[in-house]
């Protein structure tokens, strides 16, 4: 169905979408030619990784939306994968909330810091990466200008009406006291203009602003009010000398950065407002299909700006962006500052990227330690990645059977699991029992070139383990493979040819690990011993009933599943599974 599509597919800019055979979506892509694009997934001679030949295995259907530019393709994936989150895309998400500063809407406005981004309550500047940064522009705020703090409803009525009296604020300078009409509204949305410049960081408007008064307030001799604005000027260059990083010149920019390995990519996002950052943002992408690192990077800068409400003309990239849009300008910097802040954000990707290889390192180092003790401990050549562990079941000498478990990295792997039935041993020998499932086992992973464990462990003591060392040198694996015993009562392990055993503390995480990969392969024995028991039980009990014989009673017993269920079953249900004769044998019995 989707090979007949593809001839009638346009040569246009667009977006595609896979579904599945339940009709759930799988992926949303977009392409500069839809043709081109969607007929390389179905085309043999195209050299796909695993996961994006996985994808093309399950896609049953698609559909598609033609877009008049590309990047208005862009726009679309972006809003159809955020909308439907198909499992083979990439998402950018981040469950972490930035704060903001608002000017409320409202009459004498107040400056408040808010993590709620509501367009309709006022006007929002950031977000700001840490609550730190934001706190520094809102106390410089603070420290400029007359701002109120207070929340009360300050309409002309309430003011006319004196229903308000100043606060500390007022007597220790903070604020002019508009609640008592001590500060007209003009003069303080002058104030608050001049703290909006001072929140979208155009420094330089309030720099002039405070020289312009310092001038004319020196020039009229009102030298105490010039030095109120000195001090002014003072605070605002401490504050830009912390927070410039490189020319002034530079505003209003947009910087994105990508590093990634085979299987994450790294964003770090950069607002920049006359050379300083006021806006940073690292953002970690898990890969889903083989995506490159430039369409990574698209995807990320319009999400970017999407989220964080970014309406800078230049995005600087360290990669030049596969999609063009007409809302900005992309620029790959070669020299000069520009260059140093593309290096600046991607130093932060690559940090970012290398503390989360530490991470990963230190979380398997700390997952194989005891796997190192254990290596120590037993004196093995080889890190034990692969440990397997037999066991012998029988009772009273009826049923024989054993169990092998295989630990990965210490920890179950059940897939590898197996159960033996004894055949080649009559009665109850142990010894015999273990050297042939230890022969099978291993006779087989040679035939299949299957993974040899790295440590072998028996079950028992001296007898055992040179059972299961007799089975090795039969299949020339003797010295290859580390193999020990461990003597249930004092816990004591048994190396091959040594009389004595290895005394290991019995606090060492090695010989725990040990000790429950022994009991989890008991424990795995056990429960099919007692299912071939109880089988045997059920089939001596029907043989006892006269006209049944033993492929009478396992056919039964496949079918209804226990003796009872048996009893219980009407005469037409047996009838129809083993015929009239040994229905109303049952029956009468």
């Amino acid at each position: 169905m989707i090979k007949d599509q593809l001839a009638s597919l346009p040569d246009s800019p667009g977006v595609y979408r896979y579904y599945n055979k339940d009709g759930v979506l799988i992926y949303v892509g977009k392409a500069k030619s839809l043709k081109k694009r969607v007929s390389s997934y179905f085309n043999k001679q195209s050299q796909y990784n695993r996961k994006t030949e996985k994808l093309v295995s399950e896609i049953a259907r698609m559909e598609f939306t033609l877009a008049n530019t590309e990047f208005d393709a862009l726009l679309l994936e972006n809003n159809l994968i955020k909308q439907n989150q198909p499992k083979y895309n990439i998402l950018l998400k981040d469950d972490k909330t930035f704060p903001y500063i608002c000017i409320l809407k409202e009459r004498f406005p107040r400056i408040i810091s808010t993590r709620k981004y509501i367009p309709k309550q006022g006007e929002y500047f950031g977000p700001y990466s840490s609550v730190g940064a934001m706190n520094s522009v809102l106390e410089l705020v603070r420290q400029l200008y007359s701002i109120r703090t207070c929340s009360l409803l300050l309409s002309q009525e309430n003011i006319g009406d004196k229903k308000f009296k100043v606060c500390l604020e007022y007597h220790i300078g903070n604020c002019k006291g508009p609640c008592e009409g001590l500060q007209d509204e003009a003069s303080y949305n002058e104030e608050i203009g001049q703290a909006r410049n001072v929140l979208k960081g155009n420094m330089s408007i309030v720099e002039d602003h405070f020289q312009t008064q310092m001038r004319f307030a020196a020039e009229r001799l009102e030298f105490e009010r010039a030095a109120f604005f000195k001090s002014k000027l003072e605070k605002l260059e401490k504050f830009q000398t912390k927070s410039l990083v490189v020319n002034r010149k530079l505003t209003d920019i947009d910087v994105v950065t990508i590093a990634s390995s085979e299987t994450d990519a790294f964003v770090n996002y950069l607002q920049i407002k006359e050379g300083a950052i006021v806006f940073s943002k690292n953002l970690e992408i898990k890969k889903k299909l083989d995506e490159s690192d430039d369409d990574l990077l698209s995807m990320a800068v319009q999400e970017l700006r999407s989220e964080y409400h970014s309406s800078n003309p230049e995005v600087y990239t360290n990669l030049a962006l596969t999609v063009k849009s007409d809302q900005f300008e992309n620029v790959v910097p070669q020299i000069g500052d520009k260059k140093k802040l593309v290096d600046l954000s991607l130093k932060n990707a690559l940090y970012l990227k290398r503390e989360r290889e530490i991470s990963k390192e230190e979380k398997k180092s700390k997952k194989n330690e005891v796997l190192h003790i254990m290596m120590k401990d037993l004196r093995l050549m080889q890190y034990p990645k692969i440990i397997e562990c037999f066991d012998n079941s029988n009772f009273q000498g009826t049923n024989p059977v054993a169990s092998m478990v295989r630990f990965v990295e210490g920890k179950p792997d059940k897939k590898g699991y197996r159960h033996f039935n004894i055949k080649t041993v009559v009665g109850p020998d142990d010894f015999a029992s273990m050297k042939e499932i230890v022969g099978r086992r291993y006779k087989r992973i040679m035939e299949e070139q299957g993974e040899y464990p790295q440590l072998i462990i028996v079950d028992g003591g001296k007898g055992q383990l040179s059972s299961a060392c007799d089975a090795l040198k039969e299949l020339g694996l003797y010295g290859k493979i580390p193999i020990v015993g461990i003597a249930k009562k004092l816990e004591e392990i048994y190396y091959p040819e040594d009389p004595l055993p290895l005394l290991i503390s019995k606090k060492s995480p090695a010989l725990l690990l040990i000790q429950r990969v022994r009991d989890e392969a008991h424990r795995f024995g056990i429960t099919f011993h007692r299912l071939k028991r109880s089988n045997s039980t059920f089939v001596t009990e029907l043989e006892n009933i006269p006209g049944i014989g033993k492929k009478t009673a396992d056919k039964l017993l496949a079918h209804f599943k226990s003796f009872k269920k048996i009893k219980e079953a009407s005469e037409e249900e047996l009838i129809a599974i083993a015929g009239e004769k040994v229905a109303k044998a049952i029956k009468k019995d």
